[in-house]
C-alpha cells in the first residue's frame, strides 16, 4: 500500500509574496523619497514606456508608486517612495497592485491603512 505525501511546494502566490517581502525596507521611516518635483526612474525599474513622473499630479504620483512597488528593489523603494505619501495613497494604491504585493506590504507594515472607503491624498 502506498501513501502519497502531501506536497509542501509553495503556491505561485506564496512565492511572489515572499519575493516582494524580501525587498521591503525594515521600516516605513526608511522611505525618504522626494515629495515634490519630477522623478525620473532608472531603466532597471522601468525598462519601457514612461520613465518621468510629476509628483504634483495625483495620477502621475500614483503611477510612479505603483511602478516602484512592483518593479523596484529595496534601494529603489527607499530612494523613490516617501512614507507620508505612501500612507496617504495606500487606500487606493492597494487596489491597483497585485494581491501578493499588497499582502507583503500590509503584513510587514500594519500602519498602512486598509480602509477601502478612504481617499488618497
Amino acid at each position: 500500500m502506498s501513501v502519497s505525501a502531501t506536497s509542501s511546494t509553495p503556491s505561485a502566490y506564496e512565492m511572489l509574496r515572499e519575493q516582494y517581502a524580501s525587498r521591503l525596507p525594515r521600516s516605513l521611516e526608511e522611505l525618504a523619497g522626494p515629495t515634490a518635483g519630477t522623478v525620473d526612474l532608472p531603466l532597471h525599474v522601468v525598462w519601457s514606456g514612461r520613465r518621468s513622473y510629476g509628483l504634483s499630479q495625483p495620477r502621475s504620483r500614483m503611477s510612479l508608486y505603483r511602478t516602484v512597488l512592483a518593479e523596484g528593489q529595496q534601494q529603489d523603494l527607499i530612494a523613490f517612495l516617501d512614507r507620508s505619501l505612501l500612507i496617504a495613497q495606500w487606500p487606493i494604491l492597494r487596489t491597483l497592485i497585485s494581491r501578493p504585493l499588497r499582502d507583503a506590504w500590509e503584513n510587514r507594515f500594519p500602519e498602512l491603512p486598509t480602509d477601502k472607503a478612504a481617499t488618497a491624498a
